[in-house]
């Protein structure tokens, strides 16, 4: 009977360390694979053989510099999965048909999966822009969080983003308004993270942009402002009889001029404007934080707070 029940313990020892093995072990030894390949190609420059062989007029020998490091990303992009679990995302993140990966994965409860060396190329901006940067994939970080979009974001699962963060930014020293979302550099193609993310948490936090409620308040435009001439001296000297608009810039930061011009300020920002409504409508879930209310049209509380955006991307 001793015997019998030390068999039974030890099968049952055995099942559990089975059942608790990593599920992902496959995968991850194709990811071995593709990491020491590339390892291998990037060891090989520079290559007598391919200077040998090829038609452009190489120099007498080969020469490799002595100063050099790794690429580093630029941007981080954050994104919410759409889909149902952690471990639907996992799946679909180790299945090579699906063509679509992030360097991170955050869970609902907080557990954080790193999936990516950081100095590797994701594929989850796909096709994008943000300001003069077309290829988001090879400079950025991808944050993927799991979210079907129409949820809150869970405390712990915005606590883990926010260590993972300030650790991208120590590492890579990442400007804070580089930290943006798929929508923001896919107006129209992509609405994640959804208007229920924390991007004014985030932002106070040093990771993305916001806009200043203080000064919003004392935003008037010119038609309002401009009531009577506030520079006019009379009987001194007729240049100070008309405003003289280059000034106006400098002496009323506050006041929006006439002539201000959504599409310019949007791009100023950062956004792509060849298509101005899905831009507004990016800027709106973003800045705004709309959900039902997202029609690419911007009311006048709405463009004071492009305007100051605007103002603090210049």
């Amino acid at each position: 009977m001793y015997y019998y029940r030390k068999f039974l313990i030890l099968v049952g020892l055995g099942l559990m360390i089975s059942c608790s093995s990593n599920p992902y072990r496959t995968t991850n030894k194709v990811y071995a694979k593709k990491a020491k390949a590339y390892a291998k190609e990037l060891s090989k420059f520079p290559l007598e053989e391919t200077q040998n062989d090829s038609a452009l007029n190489y120099g007498e020998y080969p020469v490799g510099t002595t100063n050099f490091n790794l690429r580093r990303p630029n941007f981080v992009v954050i994104h919410h999965t759409a889909q149902d679990s952690t471990i639907q995302t996992l799946n679909t993140f180790t299945i090579p048909k699906t063509q679509v990966s992030s360097h991170y994965l955050i869970g609902d409860d907080g557990e954080v999966f790193h999936m990516l060396n950081n100095y590797y190329r994701a594929w989850h901006g796909g096709i994008g822009q943000w300001g003069h940067t077309t290829d988001l994939n090879s400079s950025s970080i991808g944050i993927e969080l799991d979210n079907n979009g129409k949820e809150p974001f869970s405390e712990a699962q915005i606590s883990s983003l926010l260590e993972v963060l300030k650790q991208l930014k120590e590492d890579y020293k990442i400007p804070a308004e580089n930290f943006i979302g798929h929508l923001d550099i896919a107006p129209g193609r992509k609405v994640d993270p959804s208007a229920d993310f924390p991007w004014e948490r985030l932002a106070e936090e040093g990771y993305g942009i916001w806009y200043d409620e203080e000064a919003i308040e004392n935003i008037q435009f010119e038609n309002e402002f401009f009531k009577e001439n506030p520079l006019k001296i009379d009987n001194i000297d007729p240049i100070f009889s008309e405003r003289i608009p280059i000034l106006d810039k400098f002496l009323f930061p506050n006041v929006i001029p006439a002539n201000f011009d959504i599409a310019e300020a949007l791009r100023i920002i950062g956004y792509n404007v060849d298509d101005l409504d899905a831009a507004i409508k990016s800027f709106q879930i973003h800045f705004l934080q709309e959900k039902e209310h997202v029609d690419g049209i911007l009311n006048a509380e709405e463009i004071k707070i492009l305007y100051n955006l605007y103002r603090k991307s210049l």
